[in-house]
Order: C-alpha cells, then sequence, then structure tokens
C-alpha cells in the first residue's frame, strides 16, 4: 500500500508517493495542471491508500478532478496537523507531513468542504 501527499500552492503543487514505511517513491514539484498531477500518481492509483491534499485554499479543482479520475482523496485540516518541535522553519511541509507516523497522520485529516471524504 501507499500514500500520495499533494502540498497545493497558489501555481504549483509538491506531489510525494510514499511506500509504507514512509519512504519517498517519487516526489515533483509540478504546475497546477490536473493531467500532469494525475499523470505523475497515476502509475500507483491501485495501490493507493488514498491523497491527502494539504492546502488553505483554491483546492476544489484539484479534489474534484482527483475524484472524478477514481481516487480517494481526503483534505488536510492545515490548522490541526501538529508538528514535531525538532522542524525547522527550513523543512517543508511535505516532510513534516511525511515524516509523521500514519496513525497521526490519519488523526490530522479534516473535512474542509461538505461532501468531501475524510479519514
Amino acid at each position: 500500500m501507499k500514500y500520495c501527499e499533494i502540498d497545493l500552492h497558489s501555481n504549483n503543487s509538491v506531489v510525494s508517493v510514499l511506500d509504507e514505511e514512509d519512504h519517498v517513491v517519487v516526489e515533483k514539484r509540478l504546475p497546477n495542471d490536473l493531467a500532469k498531477i494525475i499523470g505523475l500518481i497515476k502509475p500507483w492509483q491501485e495501490e493507493l491508500a488514498g491523497i491527502v491534499v494539504e492546502s488553505t485554499f483554491n483546492w476544489y479543482w484539484l479534489v474534484d478532478g482527483l475524484k472524478e479520475a477514481g481516487f480517494t482523496v481526503h483534505l488536510a485540516n492545515t490548522t490541526a496537523i501538529k508538528r514535531p518541535a525538532q522542524y525547522t522553519l527550513r523543512e517543508t511541509k511535505n516532510e513534516q507531513l511525511a515524516a509523521l507516523p500514519r496513525s497521526r497522520q490519519a488523526n490530522a485529516i479534516g473535512q474542509r468542504r461538505k461532501g468531501h471524504s475524510t479519514c
């Protein structure tokens, strides 16, 4: 089983696929283009437990597009994710989220829009 995390920014996204042991299988910064994002993660679609999208705004197009493509998508409640104290400000949100144990990631997922699933 694998997991996917997408850190959505205004004009690009950092897309990561991780294995069961939190090893990075693939990670790439892509423009906010649904076809490119799906193209990167499509090879692992059958193995993905789900995709976590971390975003504070502008996520509707991505979540809706991924769901239409058959992916299971969850929105991360960015205010509920507790960062371990050892992280510095220079580390990216993706590195922080990837380092969290799976159970803590699941507990950090929150519903941001009615009709979108959560863990």
